[in-house]
Parts: C-alpha cells; structure tokens; sequence
C-alpha cells in the first residue's frame, strides 16, 4: 500500500532541503517525503570545487542539517533511493525498491547530470565528473606532489578542480574546445584574464581542442586529443551538464530545455512544482523565462515553492521568481561575485585596473547594465544588484571617482 504525503520533494540536494526546512520553519504541519539519489542528507554542493578540493574538509561538514534532524521534523526521507516513476494522473511516485509514495503536493528538484564523453577508453580508471560528496573525495584523493592532472573543459568546475590540484602540487593541463575559457560566459577579455590567471600559476593550456580518447591498462595514462596526446595520472571531465528532466518528460509536463514553471514554480500540472536547474521559470523581474545552475537560485526558488504550497503567507522567502541571477567563485588569490544574466556578446566596460587583481566588471547592452561582477572588491553586492537595468555611460561606470551608489 502507498504512503500518503502532503508534499513530496523529489531531489535532497541544496533546493530539496531548503524547500523541506523552509516548510517547517514556516509552521507546515502536512506531512512530508525527502527523496533523493545520494545517500547523504542533503548538503552546499558549491563546497564540493572549493571547500573539499581546496582543503580536503569533509563533504559532511557541508550539511544543510544533521540526518537526525529531518526525522526530529517529522520529515521522512528516502537516501540513496532513485524514483523510476512519476504518475500525474494519480499524484504518485514510484521508487526503484518498488513502494509507491502517494502526494497532495510534488516538488521536482533534480537538478543536472554531468556531461560525459562518448570516446574511446572512456571506462577506464580514474576519469571523473564533479557531481557529488563521492566523485569530489574521490577526485581529491588522487591529489599529489607531480601527479598529471588532465582536466576536459573550461567552464567554472573545471576551473576550480584545476586550481584546486594545482595548489596541492599537481601538474595540470586545460583542455578547451574555443579560447578562452568562460569566454561564452564572460567574453574574450575577462574569460581571457581567467586563463592568465591559471597561466600565471603554473597550468597549462591546450587551446581549440577537444578529447578524442584514453588510453591505459586499466586507468587512464593518457589522454588523446585533437592536437596530440596528453600525459595523465587523473582525469576530470567537465563540460557541462544536463538538466534530468526524465521523470517530468515521461509525465507529460510542459519542457522546453527545462521543466516549464511559472513565477510561483508550479509546472503545466498545477499539484507538481519545479525548482533549481531543471527549472524554466518565468523571471517577472526580466519578463522571461530563465534557466539558471547555479545554488542561489535553487535555494532562492525552494522559498518561492514553499511560499506557493502555504498559500504565500510566509514570514521569510520570496514569493514570485523576481531576483537576478548571482553566482560566484574562488581560484587561487582572486574572489568574485557575479550578479545578472550578460552574454559574450554584450560590451564590457572595466572600472578599475585589471593588472592590480580588484576591479569591477560590468556587461552592458543598448547602454544598459545587464550584469556586473565584482573582483577582490567586497561588500559592493546590493550597490551592483542596484544598477542592474539601469542606463549608465560607459564613462561613468568607468569614473572611481563617483560612488557606486551615485552612479
């Protein structure tokens, strides 16, 4: 026989957990199901490419909360448990063990599965994607004085493991597909002063290239490229993800990319919501859809579904899908914050002196701000979140000598 629930979260990442502590704190007293893939409780996945790599930490002390805390909420949960089935017409779950969970309220929150490589040797040992607490300690444990570390692509994950081994004394090489790396993110000039910056630190580049193979007894040795073979020890492959959208797709929900949602995160079924990076929400504040895979959305938006299953009447948390996108990141001595949604193809305008490591960045479009992003320079967030929209001149963006706030 089914379990009954009032709500159910599909997914116990950082946007599963938040939905389930924000109902709680917010006097839900409906019952409630925590799904989830990973057999850990749900945990700051950002910490996996920072905090574990960086410093070797334990993924635990990542923990949105204690295991034992869901159970002191009266939430049940279901770790290292992979639902098979989605059954809209009958507001139920299927788990892979068999049981059937049944709910008044579902919460997809899936989030995305890493990108492999399709190629020759791809089994073999020690070749890695950066998903969970399990593939970063895995990943850092190989970690060592000289060790070849090959990593395969240039967008923010591989950037941060490539900073990472390096600091822990690994020889590390950077495989792009199109100079320079983040370049679709940032444009040619900042995504070209992040490769300085991993040059100037000892990692090499293989530029235009893509990963053709591996080869080895039985982990990799090396690595087969377009441009010649590399030497490897370790593998991380990081070139993008996928939003899982398989139980939402055999449902029969609205997708486009992503799980179509509105600004309240319900779907094209009004009893099944979606959060994080499989969401296409509407943005209200952009007055379109938007897809973003990053952690503060998926917290930010876990809010706006716990605001719309209580009716709204929350004390916290926002309640429509009306934020800036925010992401940041830390390699080597240079920290950032980024607020906003630019592309490589708007004008950047710098404030400030690249060469000194603090500077300001903003992307612009028509003359207006559409992002900007924030280099060793603190505490400047809600004045950048502030100009986001607005029409400023390049000149005065450029001008130090006028507050951020006057601008």
């Amino acid at each position: 026989m089914a379990q009954e629930f009032g709500t159910v979260i599909i997914g116990a990442g950082i946007g599963g957990g938040t939905v389930v502590e924000t109902l709680r704190d917010e006097g839900y007293s409906a019952t409630i199901a925590l799904v989830g893939a990973d057999p850990a409780a749900p945990y700051y996945r950002p910490d996996l490419s920072k905090k574990v790599m960086l410093e070797g930490s334990d993924p635990a002390e990542s923990a949105l909360r204690g295991e034992e805390w869901y159970p002191a909420h009266d939430v049940t949960t279901f770790f290292g448990t992979t639902v098979t089935e989605l059954d809209a017409k009958n507001r139920s779950i299927t788990l892979d063990d068999g049981n059937s969970l049944n709910y008044g309220q579902a919460i997809l929150a899936t989030g995305s599965t890493p990108r492999t490589l399709d190629v020759p040797g791809a089994d073999l040992g020690n070749i890695h994607t950066l998903r969970d607490a399990g593939d970063a300690v895995a990943i850092r444990s190989q970690f060592g004085q000289g060790s070849k570390v090959v990593i395969i692509g240039g967008g923010w994950v591989g950037l941060e493991v490539a900073a990472a081994a390096k600091n822990a004394g690994c020889e590390v090489t950077v495989v792009v597909r199109s100079a320079p790396p983040l370049r679709s993110v940032l444009g040619e000039e900042i995504g070209a002063y992040f490769e300085d910056l991993h040059r100037a630190n000892g990692i090499s580049f293989v530029s235009d290239a893509e990963a053709t193979g591996f080869s080895g007894s039985k982990a990799v040795e090396s690595v087969q490229t377009t441009v010649g073979d590399l030497s490897a020890d370790l593998v991380v492959v990081g070139i993008g993800a996928n939003p899982s959208i398989a139980l939402a797709e055999a449902a029969e929900l609205d997708t486009d990319g992503g799980i179509i949602v509105d600004e309240h995160m319900r779907s094209s079924d009004p009893s099944i919501l979606a959060i994080g990076d499989i969401a296409e929400a509407r943005n209200t504040l952009l007055n379109r859809r938007l897809r973003v895979e990053h952690w503060d959305n998926a917290v930010r938006q876990a809010e706006v579904a716990a605001a719309t299953i209580t009716g709204g009447e929350m004390t916290t948390g926002d309640k429509t899908y009306d934020w800036q996108p925010y992401f940041y990141t830390d390699q080597f001595d240079l920290g950032m914050e980024y607020v906003g949604h630019g592309t490589s193809d708007d004008d950047v305008v710098i404030r400030g002196d690249k060469s000194s490591g603090e500077f300001i960045v903003f992307w612009t479009r028509g003359g207006t701000v559409i992002a900007a992003m924030n280099v060793n320079i603190w505490d400047v967030g809600d004045e950048l979140r502030a100009l986001i929209g607005k029409d400023v001149s390049a000149a005065r963006l450029q001008d130090e000598s006028i507050e951020l706030t006057e601008l």
